[in-house]
């Protein structure tokens, strides 16, 4: 099991500190001193003033953001948590992506996802009923220049004649795929390399537009689902990375979290087969984000790896 952290802007208005380059270095190097592999973003880059005075949280780019981290660590992967693929031209993101791996020595996760959010989608420009079809053709067309030279790429909202973009990655980075839903993990069967699905109770679900997911029956049903199509697309389910929280022994943050208890819970989603733990920490200041990341690597990372 492998332990990932976003970086804790996760209201509105945030901690200035986590938006200088000082927290976020602070932040990341925390996190890898504390045992944890990977470090990521959210992906907001022009949300509505309602949707963040509802609840919603602001954002750093994560591709100019991961790049800082990368300066700064050696061993976490950089994962973005997520890229809303359709807001951006593929060719752009590959670029991005193929430029952070390289410079970062192999590190870079391509974790993505189709978003929900219209009135962002309307603000970048991007149709917001066509995002599946987009997602789908972005995703070709971003393998297709992390593999090929002189290529040329025909879609229905992408096309290429003759292009090469160099550097390429180290190795072609994994393409992680977001959601909850049966589309997502068909997408994931079709074409990619992770499934990254978020705890979402009913009402979330019903606002965001995916599948409820609230328990780990349920997440056993959706990889149960995964499995099936992944062997019809005559894949090994094994190859394929799985990304989600452990719900077991409360908070990581709260004074009564459970350590024995959260431990079974990680024995219980690698039963399942989830490869990576995604973990919260709170966002009301730095310090207190990384007392939590330094307890959790005491408390459950080092006993885990044991």
């Amino acid at each position: 099991m492998r332990f990932s952290i976003t970086h804790p802007m996760i209201s509105h208005p945030y901690h200035p500190d986590l938006a200088t380059g000082a927290g976020v270095v602070r932040l990341a190097q925390a996190a890898e001193g504390a045992g944890f592999d990977g470090y990521g973003f959210t992906d907001h880059p022009i949300p509505t003033q309602a949707w963040l005075d509802s609840g919603g949280h602001d954002a750093l780019d994560p591709f100019v953001a991961l790049g800082f981290v990368a300066a700064a660590t050696s061993t976490l992967r950089l994962i973005p948590n997520i890229v809303v693929l359709p807001y951006r031209n593929p060719f752009t993101v590959a670029k991005a992506g193929a430029t952070i791996d390289v410079l970062s020595g192999g590190r870079f996760v391509l974790a993505t996802g189709a978003g929900y959010l219209k009135e962002e989608y309307d603000a970048v420009g991007v149709d917001h009923a066509q995002r599946n079809a987009i997602f789908d053709e972005a995703i070709d067309a971003i393998r297709a220049v992390w593999t090929g030279d002189d290529v040329t790429f025909s879609g229905s909202f992408f096309a290429a004649a003759g292009v090469t973009a160099h550097p390429r990655p180290v190795v072609p980075p994994p393409i992680w795929v977001g959601g909850n839903s049966g589309a997502a993990r068909q997408r994931v069967a079709d074409r990619g390399d992770g499934w990254n699905p978020f705890p979402a109770p009913r009402g979330m679900a019903k606002v965001v537009g995916t599948a409820s997911l609230r328990t780990v029956d349920d997440l056993a049903a959706m990889i149960e689902d995964l499995h099936r199509r992944l062997e019809g697309a005559g894949r090994d389910p094994a190859s394929i990375d799985i990304c989600f929280s452990c719900f077991a022994g409360g908070s990581p943050a709260s004074d009564d979290f459970d350590a024995a208890a959260h431990l079974a819970g990680l024995d219980e989603l690698a039963a399942l087969g989830v490869t990576w733990v995604q973990v919260g920490v709170p966002g009301d200041s730095p310090d207190r984000a990384v007392e939590v990341m330094a307890r959790y690597g005491e408390l459950v990372i080092g006993p885990h790896r044991r």
